[in-house]
């Protein structure tokens, strides 16, 4: 009875940490991400503080929208994003992790691909 019970429960858990796992795997949604966390302040049209201090900061040299720039590399969005700058707050991990700034970095990069 005892190694049923032991053999039950080392099944149930390895059933568990492959479930875990797999979930785990999933890249978060790029897109869905940056809509949520930025795209309040970087969307397109009037009353986005982002957009707006970046076309002013360019002065048409660049797109104000960051779902518009070309130019944008992950690095400079991750460093953006950790440090915040002018206006902008910082994202802690504990706010966006480092698998959603991935997602979001790669989604403001693509183009670049």
């Amino acid at each position: 009875m005892t190694g049923t019970l032991v053999t039950t429960f080392v099944a149930a858990s390895l059933a568990l940490a492959g479930t875990a796992a797999a979930q785990g795997t999933a890249s978060p949604d790029g897109n869905a991400l940056y809509q949520y966390w930025c795209a309040t302040c970087h969307g397109a049209g009037p009353g986005h503080p982002g957009t707006t201090a970046l076309a002013a900061k360019y002065k048409g040299k660049a797109p104000g929208v960051l779902e518009e720039r070309s130019d944008l590399a992950p690095q400079a969005v991750k460093l953006f994003v950790r440090r915040g700058t002018s206006i902008m707050p910082f994202f802690r991990k504990t706010e966006v992790s480092n698998a959603e700034l991935d997602a979001i970095a790669d989604y403001l990069t693509r183009r670049k691909k």
